[in-house]
């Protein structure tokens, strides 16, 4: 059994058990979350696809962990005119394990 859900503007295919990097959501860590963005859900040979969402699916989700990815390095530069910007960025994310998928 898989799910697509949508959550920070992006989409993400979860299974029960999965651990998944998404978007900061609020949230201590062993809190539960539940994710009612639920795009589809496969079980076996069912499917069923939302318009937009699947109007009774849930995914519940436990918080592992609150952290920041790895530091992306942002540098611009034009020749010959003495301009130089650097700058670094550390995305904020939060790790969910899939406890289970509710339809």
């Amino acid at each position: 059994m898989y799910a697509i859900i949508q959550t920070g503007g992006k989409q993400y295919r979860v299974s029960p058990g999965d651990v998944v990097r998404v978007e900061r959501l609020r949230g201590e860590r062993g809190e539960e979350v539940l994710l009612d963005q639920v795009l589809l859900v496969a079980a076996g040979q069912e499917v069923s696809v939302g318009q937009p969402f699947v109007p009774t699916a849930m995914v519940r989700a436990e918080i592992v962990r609150q952290g920041k990815a790895k530091k992306v390095i942002v540098f611009k530069k034009k020749r010959r005119k003495n301009y130089r910007r650097k700058q670094g960025h550390r995305q904020l994310y939060t790790a969910l394990e899939i406890k289970e998928i509710q339809v």
